[in-house]
């Protein structure tokens, strides 16, 4: 089980970040050069690289290799995925369960 909460924060690791929510924002029009992100912030390039990584490991964005740059774009599956977990893990249990700490 712990390797699932891991997985579950990898995802939400990627929403706690301003730069990354910005760098999100950017893919919200399309894919996007990493040389245009780097235009776009306020970051060099070691510090894109560390907020993407985390943004690929978390399935929210995708990656591809053109040339010496790297194109990335929003995964639809990813951020699916990222709702649907959100709605899981927030959703009251609907299952009646007896309140037996209480009980003597």
């Amino acid at each position: 089980m712990a390797g699932t909460y891991e997985e579950h924060a990898k995802v939400f690791k990627a929403f706690c970040d301003e730069k990354r929510l910005k760098i999100l924002e950017l893919l919200r029009g399309g894919e996007k050069c990493a040389c245009v992100l780097l235009e776009e912030l306020d970051l060099g390039q070691s510090g894109l690289s560390y907020h993407m990584k985390i943004l690929v490991e978390s399935g929210i964005v995708e990656s591809r290799q053109e040339g010496k740059w790297t194109h990335y774009k929003i995964s639809e599956k990813g951020s699916a995925h990222a709702a649907s977990l959100l709605k899981e893990l927030t959703m009251p249990n609907t299952v009646l369960e007896e309140n037996i700490c209480c009980k003597k």
